[in-house]
């Protein structure tokens, strides 16, 4: 017993002269009414639209870190703030473990976990780290596209994703950020050319090199963009090649740190704020660390455990849809889904061949604690992408079978605009060709975007024009017309900063609601029926 007490203290001597990586977690915010009377301060209009949209009201996890709290970590003699986060409140530091550990002691710190979980087992609570780089009035309209498909012909139509750009859903309208290792030639190549000439780079961020050059990094992020928005008539063309895109950096090829998971997290609360749609990530975090303490196992895979899947969550909760790579380990010792494919409520997607057999590296679930993962699957073996030089190349990897899914999600969200982000990944779930019978390899299987559109038609009796809500603006009262067919009737009424303020139940055709109860201001609603929903704004004078 002495010896090995010993051989304890040595190591906690040794852990003491060590960098070592934590997250330092507040347990308050400051000035929180402030924002929440100014949403503006904290997201886009068009985030807060996204939020009305889908019933969300701002919370707690909104409001930014407490700067003073901030300074004051960073004036701590051997400490560096590497990262934050204002959904988990969090810092993310590096210093000795004294240092770190002598964090504790400030009153506004509610908890330090360090990456080297075997420091919070022994001495100190939270886990994490990586493992990287897998690296209506009528519904059909009369202008149908056609695209030249080219040699990625198969990858789309695998997904019956050439039905649904035929109908013009083409992922117009929607924003995807893309949260990878670096954008070089973008902003040259010529399969990026028509996302330049349309304006659909939107902008972006190197979380990395805490810059805004992310035309840099590894070519990575270029081919995966090309999946989604490259064009190449009769060569290549993405799945969503009408959408917007943010183009992030998190990964650094230099090392494989757990500091990468928080500027994922950075990342992903960026895209939040300026109103994304859809986030599509190739990134996975388990073992293969510059410092192996850091490594994560299959056990650490339950949805929620890591720092990023937990992000993972989050972003979803938001209203955004997570589209993530479902990893590359199938022929490995430990063959699992890694983080935050293992997230609760991300889509994970794992690779098959152009034959739609599982591709061997695909890595497999279910999650440790038993769900189904991958979720969906999609051709991540011989696809076709554009290199930064604009070369159309050929790659395989859970790393281009996921971003086609985004893109595709993009297509489907596009087509059905009303639609929550839950109700979307379970209309893509339903389509898949697996759903009765998921596997551990399939997930629930490969999806049919074309099954999804045409089971999910619009009520051609039930369009904008059918329903309305007016006058608009009003003084005292609103009248709410809609097709006697309809059943199930219900109108809610939201604040600027998405707050529940009137909910009027069990509607009947022309009936009035009144307002006279609500002050002066512009007002969201949201109308519920059995078969359709509508959104809108409305100014009570």
């Amino acid at each position: 017993m002495k010896k090995f007490i010993s051989i304890l203290l040595f190591f906690i001597s040794l852990t003491a002269l060590s960098q070592e990586d934590a997250w330092v977690y507040f347990n308050a915010k400051a000035n929180e009414k402030s924002y929440y009377d100014v949403p503006l301060k904290m997201l886009n209009q068009r985030a807060i639209d996204r939020r009305i949209n889908q019933s969300i009201a701002l919370d707690f996890k909104d409001i930014p870190i407490n700067p003073l709290f901030v300074s004051q970590i960073k004036a701590t003699v051997g400490i560096t703030v590497m990262a934050k986060s204002k959904w988990l409140n969090a810092l993310h530091v590096q210093g000795s473990f004294d240092a770190i550990i002598a964090l504790k002691s400030l009153d506004f710190v509610q908890k330090v976990s360090f990456a080297n979980k075997a420091l919070n087992s022994t001495l100190a609570s939270s886990k994490t780290s990586k493992k990287v780089k897998q690296k209506k009035t009528l519904l059909f309209k009369d202008s149908k596209i056609n695209y030249a498909y080219g040699n990625s012909d198969n990858q789309i139509k695998m997904l019956k994703g050439d039905y649904v750009h035929q109908q013009n859903y083409t992922g117009s309208g929607k924003i995807i950020a893309i949260i990878d290792a670096g954008f070089p030639g973008v902003n040259t190549a010529q399969p990026f050319q028509r996302l330049r000439d349309n304006n659909k780079i939107l902008g972006g961020y190197n979380f990395v090199g805490r810059n805004d050059n992310f035309y840099a990094g590894d070519h990575h992020g270029t081919y995966v963009l090309s999946s989604m928005g490259g064009y190449k008539e009769n060569a290549l063309v993405g799945t969503a090649p009408d959408a917007s895109y943010y183009l992030f950096i998190t990964e650094d090829n230099t090392q494989e740190s757990p500091v990468e998971q928080s500027y994922w997290v950075e990342a992903a609360e960026k895209a939040d704020s300026l109103g994304v749609d859809v986030i599509s990530s190739s990134l996975g975090y388990m073992n293969g660390h510059t410092n192996p303490n850091y490594d994560l196992t299959y056990a650490d895979m339950t949805g929620d455990a890591t720092f990023i899947s937990k992000g993972a969550n989050i972003a979803f909760s938001r209203g955004m849809v997570v589209v993530v790579s479902a990893g590359n380990e199938g022929t490995e010792s430990e063959p699992h889904i890694g983080a935050p494919a293992d997230a609760f409520s991300v889509i994970s997607v794992g690779a098959v061949t152009a034959a739609r057999e599982r591709a061997s590296f695909s890595s497999i679930g279910p999650s440790y604690d038993g769900r189904v993962k991958p979720d969906v699957m999609a051709q991540g073996q011989a696809d076709v992408l554009s290199d930064e030089n604009g070369n159309i190349v050929s790659a395989s990897g859970t790393s281009f079978s996921g971003p086609i899914m985004a893109g595709m999600v993009a297509c489907i969200w596009q087509a059905f605009p009303n639609k929550t982000n839950q109700q979307i990944k379970d209309l893509i779930l339903t389509s898949s060709d697996k759903f009765t019978s998921p596997t551990p390899e399939y997930g629930y299987g490969i999806p049919n975007f074309n099954l999804a559109l045409g089971i999910q038609l619009p009520d051609l009796f039930a369009t904008n024009q059918d329903v309305n809500l007016y006058p608009n603006p009003t003084t005292s009262f609103v009248r709410i017309s809609f097709p006697a067919t309809m059943k199930d009737g219900r109108v809610v009424f939201y604040s600027v900063v998405g707050s529940k303020v009137l909910e009027q139940n069990n509607l009947v055709p022309e009936q009035s609601v009144s307002l006279e109860t609500l002050a002066s201001g512009t007002y969201y609603y949201k109308l519920d029926f059995d078969t359709y929903t509508k959104s809108g704004k409305i100014i009570k004078l």
